[in-house]
């Protein structure tokens, strides 16, 4: 029988003056990964091979003009630029987040044209992104927009699995931009990740007080009641386990999250500083309800030890694993939804 071709993982670089080279080398510096993937990183060779020199690295990489040259077997890196770029690790330079702006845009396309069949995005600075053709917050909002759909930044281990109504917004704008329609449609979002790119078949959901205390009956605000509440006994009138509000500030030292498949946070903070306590370092961002499969790690460009050889890549590596498990999970589902006589696995 003729073995499965790779899934080719495609690598937006990230802002070059970050950790982002560092973690891309030490994760494929195991050359076992290359039995489970095709990688396809989107930068130069000019720029990879001044990495692999700073970094003492012994990774070999496959120079490609076009994406019809990539070779499985080797870590393939497509030239998005040629000319040499003067990199200062832990600086912040606009003209470097325009690489990584090319590196995404770039990357993007072959995810559309399906030439890569996942993307894994190194982190960005997100202020040296911006520019009068590009004004995004940060690569969830650009995929959103460039591949269709409703996204949700979705974090995620094989154990914990936090989503948010608001994501990268101010804290004084987040109450006012959670309506019921977007606490329906970021419910759907997670409920149909879970069970489709999860094989989670019956997925039960917990969503956290906008309020503290969940609003205290309306002693400390009136979202919760007015509008969270009301929404969510819709949702379980169509059949859906969503269970809540809760009150934020015990239900992760309680150990409560452990008894749902999903937890839902009002906003960024709320979700992200328990999740990142609980798996940093293991954990990965993950761009639910879009067409296309997007990873990334869950920290930052990390200036303060960029080019040091410091960086731990283990979330990286997560990335990359989960961005593959998620297409094979993803994958299945169809082949299940045609048939459904067909017996489904959580991977294939």
């Amino acid at each position: 029988m003729e073995k499965d071709k790779n899934i080719r993982v495609g690598i937006s670089i990230g802002d070059l003056n970050g950790i982002g080279s560092e973690i891309i080398l030490k994760t494929f510096e195991d050359s076992r990964m290359l039995e489970f993937c095709t990688p396809v990183i989107f930068a130069s060779i000019k720029t990879m091979s001044f990495f692999k020199k700073h970094f003492n690295s012994s990774i070999n990489f496959h120079g490609i003009n076009h994406l019809n040259q990539i070779v499985d077997g080797k870590i393939n890196v497509l030239n998005v630029w040629k000319e040499n770029v003067s990199i200062n690790f832990g600086e912040e330079d606009v003209e470097i987040g325009a690489y990584s702006v090319k590196s995404l845009e770039t990357a993007t396309a072959a995810l559309i044209s399906e030439d890569i069949d996942v993307l894994v995005t190194a982190p960005i600075h997100k202020h040296n992104i911006q520019s009068e053709s590009f004004k995004f917050p940060g690569h969830t909002n650009y995929l959103a927009e460039k591949l269709g759909g409703k996204s949700l930044m979705f974090m995620v281990t094989e154990t914990l699995k936090v989503g948010l109504l608001t994501d990268h917004v101010p804290l004084k704008d987040a109450s006012a931009q959670i309506t019921a329609a977007l606490i329906s449609e970021k419910i759907d979002t997670v409920y149909t990740s879970l069970i489709e790119d999860f094989a989670i078949e019956r997925p039960k959901i917990a969503i956290l007080g906008i309020n503290p205390h969940a609003g205290d009956n309306g002693v400390i605000g009136t979202e919760d009641d007015s509008i969270l509440k009301p929404e969510l006994e819709k949702l379980r009138n169509k059949g859906k386990l969503v269970y809540g509000p809760y009150a934020a500030d015990s239900f992760f030292g309680s150990k409560n999250y452990k008894n749902f498949d999903a937890i839902i946070a009002a906003y960024h903070d709320q979700g992200l500083i328990p999740f990142k306590t609980i798996s940093f370092g293991h954990g990965v961002n993950f761009t639910a309800g879009l067409n296309k499969i997007r990873t990334s790690p869950d920290h930052g460009t990390a200036f303060e030890i960029a080019g040091k050889g410091e960086a731990d890549h283990g979330s990286f590596k997560a990335a990359v694993f989960m961005a593959m498990d998620i297409f094979k999970t993803r994958t299945n589902y169809k082949i299940y939804s045609k048939n459904p006589l067909k017996k489904r696995q959580k991977k294939i």
